[in-house]
């Protein structure tokens, strides 16, 4: 912004005829002067001496508050004056130090010249009074004209330069606010990228160990059911002995009442009591039942642990039984179930989809593990839903938990939006199954409301038109 030269002064002075002085100096009369300098140049061929500072504009006032008034009408009009001459002695009002410290209150930019041939306060004193160090001359009186016009052009000229100075470290100010934002915003990014990444590093990491797993869990799982598969064995071909033992025992227990010793006939009846052994009779066989139930059971987990964990390295697309992923995945999150809800299954019989199964099976445990993490204090209910619809299947997960507001909604597929509490959640597994869905084609919604409970409803094709390209 250009600064224009202010050569506005301001003359405070009881007495009328320094005024006449002031103008005389600092407005000279438009006489005949400069049409003779004309004329001499042009007679005696010398240059014309051209005046190219701008005329000064002078305001009078004869007491000090009537300069203050006039101070404050031109700041109000957006034309401050850029000095004052003030008379130091006024016995009718204000003396000029009083002046001088009400016009700095209003105008604290205004030059000031004290014009005075007598004070009452030593030049120290007033510097130290007024503080005024930069923004304080003194005229004595009589003036000379030449000291007045050096002292109206320097002081205007300082003013000037003062508010260009001001102006400027305003706009410095306000570049360096501005460079300070940016780099606040810049150093923000900058430190949530680097949070992102090393979240993204932890889960890197963290996926990596899930894959090694996952590789190993075929070996394990194969390496568990050795051991079930010659337990199973071990159990039946007890069971069959057994039941040849119990064989024996009847034909004891026949033959005992027609032994003719009645020495043998107590012996081998306290010897019954003594071991139990009609108790014998009844829990052994239950017990091998119990064992061999166990051992399927851990024979079921095995599988669905294989089938859920297994490293589809070729990302083959196969055909699959959705409620057998649906079971397999219930069956291995059953411990997060059994505490929390009740599951109920409610979808008629599906067809095989194309898909890749271990992804499905992880959206499908996506889901399930947040409707349970979804459940409060009291236990509560799981709903799993499913039909077809055309050429698709639709799946809906549907709980009574403490429900999502609007705002949450928004952003529920967000990568690393999480709800939960600092280290219980990455924010990546509805992400993930966002982008699982997609890659199949499909759709996943979601409805909510607080309070209340949550519905996600996935949608899939029976068969892909094309396979998208492998991840």
């Amino acid at each position: 912004m250009t600064i224009f030269s202010n050569r506005r002064i301001l003359l405070i002075d009881d007495t009328p005829s320094i005024h006449e002085d002031f103008r005389k100096i600092l407005l000279p009369a438009q006489d005949g002067t400069a049409e003779l300098e004309l004329m001499e140049a042009a007679l005696f061929g010398e240059e014309v001496k051209v005046n190219r500072q701008q005329p000064f504009e002078l305001d009078s006032a004869y007491q000090g508050h009537d300069g203050l008034i006039l101070v404050e009408k031109a700041l109000a009009r957006k034309l401050p004056y850029a000095l004052a001459f003030v008379d130091m002695r006024m016995p009718q009002g204000w003396d000029g130090l009083q002046t001088i410290e009400q016009l700095w209150k209003v105008d604290p930019n205004l030059q000031v010249v004290v014009c005075t041939a007598y004070t009452d306060y030593s030049w120290e004193e007033l510097l130290d009074r007024l503080n005024g160090h930069d923004r304080l001359l003194i005229l004595k009186k009589p003036f000379d004209n030449i000291e007045v016009q050096q002292l109206a052009n320097t002081l205007s000229h300082k003013w000037k330069m003062t508010e260009q100075a001001k102006l400027k470290m305003q706009d410095l100010e306000a570049r360096v606010e501005r460079r300070t934002e940016e780099f606040k915003l810049a150093s923000e990014a900058l430190q949530r990228e680097i949070d992102e990444r090393k979240q993204l590093e932890s889960q890197l990491i963290q996926s990596e160990k899930l894959a090694s797993l996952g590789q190993l869990a075929a070996g394990v799982a194969h390496e568990i059911n050795n051991p079930i598969g010659f337990i199973s064995s071990n159990l039946g071909s007890l069971q069959g002995y057994f039941n040849k033992l119990q064989e024996m025992l009847d034909a004891y227990e026949r033959t005992e009442s027609s032994l003719d010793s009645d020495e043998a006939r107590q012996q081998l009846q306290a010897m019954r009591q003594r071991i139990e052994l009609d108790f014998l009779k009844e829990d052994i066989p239950m017990l091998i039942k119990e064992t061999k139930d166990g051992v399927s059971r851990v024979g079921k987990i095995v599988k669905d642990l294989k089938n859920f964990s297994r490293v589809d390295t070729s990302q083959e697309w196969q055909w699959s039984n959705i409620p057998q992923e649906i079971e397999s995945t219930l069956n291995i999150v059953a411990n997060e179930l059994k505490y929390k809800a009740d599951v109920i299954k409610d979808y008629a019989t599906l067809p095989e989809i194309e898909c890749l199964p271990s992804q499905i099976n992880q959206v499908i445990m996506n889901l399930i593990v947040n409707a349970v993490q979804a459940m409060g204090p009291e236990r509560g209910t799981i709903i799993l839903r499913g039909g077809t619809e055309d050429e698709h299947i639709w799946l809906e997960v549907i709980d009574n938990g403490s429900g999502m507001s609007e705002e949450t909604l928004q952003k529920i597929f967000d990568p690393f939006f999480t709800t939960k509490p600092i280290g219980k959640g990455t924010g990546l597994g509805l992400s993930l199954s966002y982008g699982i869905v997609q890659k199949h084609a499909g759709r996943i919604s979601v409805s909510s409301e607080l309070g209340v409970g949550t519905t996600f409803r996935v949608e899939l094709p029976i068969r892909q038109q094309s396979h998208p390209a492998q991840a």
